[in-house]
């Protein structure tokens, strides 16, 4: 076991499976700069490092994610290259290893759109899913108006990314966000079965079928950048900065 961070994402190395746990339980692990820094340092070494076979992401304390710090996101500046939450969004779409996420309780946001970028989802019965970005006066990010249609249907994404509403564990396996549902006090155990079960296979097999299976990636990388310049537009607008200013004075 090599343990490699301790900070608000905790990042181990055992044999061959990456794990990042989001560490920040009194935030609902919402996603701070700093984070996406660890988690893109991580992920970069996901894919230059033959020895890591496989990436798993988890949240403690039952949580998975409350989706960005809007505060410490505010405050990062323009969505250009070297934002650190632009960079998560690229290094998640074009990681080469097979990634497993692991969710229990909220996944708001992109805690949400990251999941379409995985290729297994476990989630507790306890797991919250949400997209209010128009809520906010945003759109979707992360190649979720491309990756979600393609999974659910387009009037189904719609009811998710243009109302927001909410959906849990069982909807989520029946469109098939989720792999398999389980109790809270079994999730860990088995993503970290199947990290295992898919680290114990030929590496080069695995890595090949998952980029046949990402043909179309050029698509989704087009996608987040279409997204970004849009999400940036509305960002600066007065209707989002106003929903902004009332969701801090909740």
């Amino acid at each position: 076991m090599t343990e490699l961070t301790m900070t608000d994402v905790l990042i181990d190395l055992t044999d061959g499976v990456l794990q990042i746990r989001l560490n920040r339980p009194a935030r609902k692990n919402a996603l701070s700069q700093q984070m996406y820094q660890d988690m893109n340092a991580a992920l970069q070494r996901a894919a230059e490092d033959s020895s890591i076979k496989v990436v798993l992401l988890q949240g403690a304390d039952d949580c998975f994610s409350a989706g960005n710090d809007l505060k410490d996101f505010l405050a990062a500046g323009v969505l250009d290259a070297e934002h650190p939450t632009v960079q998560f969004l690229y290094l998640l779409a074009q990681c080469p290893k097979p990634l497993i996420a692991a969710v229990s309780g909220l996944a708001i946001g992109i805690g949400t759109t990251a999941l379409l970028h995985c290729d297994l989802v476990y989630a507790a019965d306890s797991a919250r899913f949400q997209l209010p970005f128009t809520q906010l006066g945003l759109c979707p990010e992360a190649a979720s108006s491309l990756l979600l249609p393609r999974l659910v249907g387009y009037q189904r994404a719609a009811q998710y990314l243009l109302l927001g509403e909410s959906f849990d564990a069982a909807q989520g396996y029946t469109m098939g966000l989720v792999n398999q549902v389980v109790t809270n006090a079994e999730l860990d155990a088995l993503a970290w079965q199947k990290a295992q079960q898919l680290a114990a296979l030929p590496a080069d097999a695995v890595q090949t079928s998952k980029a046949l299976l990402k043909a179309g990636s050029q698509d989704v990388t087009a996608t987040i950048a279409a997204e970004l310049v849009q999400f940036q537009r509305l960002l600066d607008g007065d209707d989002c900065q106003q929903r902004i200013a009332g969701f801090f004075k909740r």
